[in-house]
């Protein structure tokens, strides 16, 4: 069972075998407890980044269990963090006074070096903004990343929210590290509908417009309705999927806009501005039929060119009304039609695979799948959904990505 540990000596004995015709058995791995091994010669010879919120530990694991390199990091996690081609890090750390503090916030980006000094950092956190949960290093070296912005009630209210709370809704900036500025910005708050009150701004029907934000979808006390938790750039495409977790679906937009047009419903290479281009996992949210794909979902990435099933792709659907997670592999309508949904190339599912938040999974050059399950660690699963190693202990895991010891990005910090 997956939530029991192995004994050493039982996980050797499974890693690797001995032959009988040799004169001396062969020198094996020394497994750590967390490891469970089931297929050894199915596993990929990936390591991987783990993040480990719960501990604020980032380190490169060995499928032996072992840590091949660890940082120590200056602030707590504020989740994502990617080892990058010249072995330095990209992550996203609290600081030491963030204003906006729900879960996942972190109002700073740091690209640290391998001995752990700080090469660069940019800090975007204060009582009306505030950083959080996930950045992307885009093609041309700017840094996309998630922004919480705080609208006051009224404000909010005159767009037709039913609540009396402030409202907090997503945003995403690009920063050029080189200047520290600000080049390109795209708010959902320029985006948004409501079908309530038709004194109020916004007012429109819901349903005839799938390619605007129902400001109304969700009215939680603590006004972070949206809860966006992870963002993806499509190069061939110049658009940027955003996973937004409470209103259990995936939201598509235009990057190729100038930062006026993404105020707007013109401009940018699909003429749409910064309204949405797709949307898909909860057809509720435009009070659309159709099935709801995910109860609540995270870690939305495509899978990368040369990797079987590039172009696709793979998200964690935390399943939390059923208590069970699934990971889906997806292929996209082309072009992009709000009312026709992706389809399910792929999917893994175990009845002991559930984790309410965080998690995600990626894809390896074998094929396999590197699951992260938020509170247990890592599964490794084949296309043909047989599990062949596990990582277990406690702590609270954001994602795992895979790098090959080939790979520049791990050649470079070892320099």
């Amino acid at each position: 069972m997956k939530k029991s540990f192995i004994l050493a000596l039982t996980a050797l004995s499974t890693f690797v075998s001995c032959s009988k015709d040799s004169e001396k058995a062969p020198v094996v791995p020394e497994l750590t407890d967390e490891v469970l091994v089931y297929e050894p010669e199915k596993i990929s010879d990936n390591l991987v980044l783990v993040t480990d919120a719960g501990a604020d530990e980032v380190y490169l694991l060995q499928k032996d269990g072992k840590k091949f390199h660890e940082w120590t990091l200056s602030n707590e996690l504020g989740n994502d963090v990617v080892l990058e081609e010249n072995g330095k890090l990209l992550a996203l750390l609290k600081t030491d006074d963030d204003k906006i503090t729900f879960g996942g916030s972190g109002g700073q980006i740091q690209i640290i070096n391998p001995d752990n000094s700080i090469d660069w950092q940019f800090v975007y956190s204060t009582e009306d903004y505030n950083l959080h949960h996930d950045i992307e290093r885009l093609p041309n070296g700017n840094i996309i990343a998630l922004v919480w912005e705080k609208k006051v009630a009224t404000d909010a209210q005159a767009r037709g929210y039913q609540t009396n709370n402030d409202f907090y809704v997503e945003s995403i900036i690009e920063i050029n590290p080189t200047t520290n500025q600000i080049v390109w910005k795209w708010s959902s708050w320029d985006h948004l509908i409501q079908d309530v009150d038709n004194t109020k701004l916004n007012f429109g029907s819901v349903s005839d417009n799938p390619q605007l934000i129902d400001i109304n979808f969700n009215t939680f006390d603590h006004g972070d309705n949206m809860h966006a938790n992870a963002i993806e750039y499509d190069e061939k495409k110049d658009i940027i999927f955003i996973s937004v977790n409470f209103y259990n679906e995936v939201w598509v937009i235009d990057h190729s806009t100038t930062t006026e047009q993404a105020k707007t419903n013109t401009g940018g290479n699909y003429n749409k501005g910064g309204n949405l281009l797709y949307r898909f996992g909860n057809p509720a949210t435009f009070k659309s039929t159709g099935t709801q794909l995910f109860s609540n979902n995270h870690h939305c990435n495509i899978i990368n060119d040369g990797l079987p099933g590039a172009g696709n792709m793979l998200i964690f659907n935390n399943g939390t009304k059923d208590k069970q997670s699934t990971v889906f592999e997806l292929q996209f309508p082309n072009p992009f039609d709000f009312n026709t949904a992706p389809t399910v190339i792929w999917s893994y599912t175990n009845g002991e695979l559930f984790s309410s938040k965080v998690s995600g999974a990626q894809r390896t050059e074998n094929g396999n799948t590197i699951i992260t399950e938020g509170d247990f660690g890592y599964w490794e699963v084949t296309s043909s959904k047989e599990l062949v190693w596990q990582y277990n202990k406690p702590g609270f895991f954001w994602r795992g990505y895979p790098y090959k010891t080939t790979n520049t990005a791990v050649v470079n910090l070892k320099k």
